[in-house]
């Protein structure tokens, strides 16, 4: 993983400004993240602390995140012991992924305690543990691993803290040259898996880095000419069994002082397999798509960007999506049956007809008789028509039976067609909730559910613990122009709803993407130049179904031109005076913007 005992280091070196500074709140927006809120220098900093199982990180953030109702017992446990402290210090175990964080608070009685907050970046294994230094003993995890789990180490209340195993590896920045070629010695497999293997902390991509340099520095000292491996750099593995330790340390050396010494310039590229990875250290080794940050945190921030969030959503979301999925094919395959029926209810007409020269020619036709052949005198040309008989019947009752096939099919074509537009609804209704989980934030997924709820459509599962806001406002998503015009979008039904025809005025400005499900969008002002009303649209296409294409289509009116019909589906309105504009959604005019979220 990209995580590594050094990045892990340039963590802790960015966390030390921490040092001495107070724990104002706390928050866990989910399962697997508590954020800080600390006053640091005179500035208000927001620390996250992630145990996520695929994305493990501890960064500052600029990101919001929305709270549980309801802090979870791990959260109020953390503020017990932690919120109002003073971090007394932030240390690194050695070169492993793991964080002390030393906080010093006053409880009830008055007096003095130290608590530790154990920060363990190991991907599945993840956790952050509330420890008590004096006694050694497990406050809390905010992940409980059972002895059933795990009969080597417990992470439950009143156990006493366990390190994770020790691999029992060199600490590279206290290796020196000659273990380093001792250990080297014994080596029987490729250079960059031996230095994984040997020394804690280094991770496959430094570790295919220092081969790297090591290479080129080799090839330079032979002097071969290495710019056409600069342009299309080998992998780092290529030429390991040419390697020894003499040409390996410097370069490991080398690599190790920048470490040591804090010399930490983060940056992200893409290596040789493809792949975008981020580090702590310079790496020669990317190929291309470089990209440099002041610190870490800003580096992890823009590497995971929405990762962590759109992982926990999908999880979230998985069983609404299914039966979103599940509803739209029923009523995909409703619609094909509707067409059928209605091809066949088409021949009503034809019954009819059959009716009506059957009674015309009753002196004809005798009880018994399968079939008979008779001029049709509604055709132009006169032709005979062949009309089926049921023997069992007089010739009344069969010229009956035509004309009540004929009424049926005749009434039931008015169904049909009532049921045809009803399906083609439920259709562009379960898109448009589809479409909404796709851009879904964590905090609009409970009024998804909610709203699904109040439908009929699934079982409202916090009936109990659901406390309704007082002026039953949902979240809103708050853009702000270049020209400092606040842009509302719904990211929901619940918010289209509400920012549609409860808040907005009928002078504002309603945008929507033609005839693709999207968010509605808001320009919550009479008056704004063309720059608000090209940004406003960018949002309109991007929080669209056609967020992947180009030349979307979007329309824009006047909220007093938009209207929701009577019995109409939630988020579904009708407009008119409508101007189309035609945008190519672009995730850095959205993602530039100014954005909070009011709750």
């Amino acid at each position: 993983m990209a995580l590594d005992g050094i990045v892990t280091r340039a963590i802790v070196q960015e966390l030390q400004v921490l040092v001495g500074s107070r724990i104002n709140k706390i928050h866990q927006p989910t399962e697997n993240d508590i954020v800080f809120q600390i006053r640091a220098q005179r500035d208000n900093r927001k620390l996250l602390l992630s145990a996520n199982p695929t994305y493990p990180r501890v960064q500052f953030t600029e990101q919001s995140f929305m709270n549980p109702q309801e802090a979870p017992m791990f959260c109020m446990l953390m503020r017990k012991h932690c919120e109002s402290g003073i971090l007394e210090s932030i240390e690194q175990v050695g070169m492993e992924r793991i964080i002390h964080m030393n906080v010093r608070q006053r409880d009830e009685l008055g007096d003095v305690s130290l608590k530790r907050i154990v920060i363990e970046l190991m991907g599945r294994h993840s956790n952050i543990v509330i420890v008590d230094p004096s006694s050694g003993n497990i406050l809390d995890g905010i992940h409980h691993v059972t002895p059933a789990i795990s009969s080597y180490r417990v992470i439950m209340p009143g156990f006493q803290y366990q390190e994770p195993p020790q691999q029992n590896k060199l600490n590279p920045l206290e290796t020196t040259a000659e273990p380093f070629g001792e250990a080297f010695a014994t080596n029987e497999d490729t250079a960059s898996r031996w230095i994984v293997q040997t020394f804690t902390g280094i991770s496959p991509l430094i570790a295919d880095e220092i081969v790297y340099r090591a290479n080129a520095q080799a090839d330079h000292e032979v002097g071969q000419n290495n710019s056409a491996e600069k342009e299309q750099p080998t992998e780092a593995n290529e030429h390991d069994d040419e390697l020894t330790a003499t040409t390996l340390w410097p370069a490991f050396s080398e690599l190790m002082e920048q470490v040591r010494s804090g010399s930490f310039a983060p940056m992200s590229g893409v290596n040789a397999k493809g792949k975008i990875v981020f580090s702590a250290v310079p790496l020669t080794s990317l190929i291309e798509e470089q990209t440099s940050y002041d610190t870490i945190s800003e580096c992890m921030e823009a590497y995971y960007g929405e990762k962590a969030q759109r992982d926990t959503v999908k999880q979230k979301t998985s069983d609404l999506l299914r039966f979103l999925q599940n509803e739209r094919s029923k009523n995909i395959k409703k619609l094909d049956k509707l067409h059928q029926d209605q091809l066949e209810a088409g021949d009503a007409e034809k019954y009819r007809i059959q009716g009506e020269l059957l009674f015309a020619s009753l002196h004809q036709i005798n009880k018994g008789d399968r079939e008979i052949e008779l001029i049709n005198f509604y055709d132009e040309e006169q032709r005979p028509i062949k009309i089926q008989l049921d023997p069992q019947l007089s010739p009344s009752d069969n010229a009956q039976r035509y004309f009540k096939r004929y009424n049926k099919y005749k009434n039931s074509l008015a169904v049909i067609d009532e049921q045809l537009i009803k399906t083609h609804e439920e259709i562009a209704y379960l898109d448009s909730l589809l479409q909404q989980l796709q851009s879904a934030a964590l905090q609009d997924i409970d009024e998804i559910r909610e709203e699904l709820a109040e439908q009929g459509y699934v079982r409202n599962r916090n009936k109990k613990a659901k406390k309704k806001k007082k002026d039953n406002r949902p979240t809103l998503h708050v853009y702000t122009s270049s020209e400092g015009i606040e842009m509302y979008v719904g990211k929901n039904n619940l918010q289209n709803e509400y920012i549609t025809n409860r808040m907005a005025s009928n002078n504002d400005t309603w945008l929507h993407t033609k005839d693709i499900p999207g968010s509605h969008v808001v320009i919550r002002s009479t008056e704004f130049g063309d720059a608000t009303l090209a940004e406003a649209a960018q949002l309109a296409a991007y929080f669209s179904q056609a967020k992947e294409s180009s030349s979307v289509p979007v329309d824009y009116t006047l909220i007093r031109h938009v209207h929701k019909p009577n019995g109409a589906k939630p988020g579904f309105v009708i407009y008119d005076h409508q101007t189309t504009l035609f945008i190519t959604p672009d995730e850095r005019v959205v993602k530039g913007l100014d954005s909070t979220i009011k709750v």
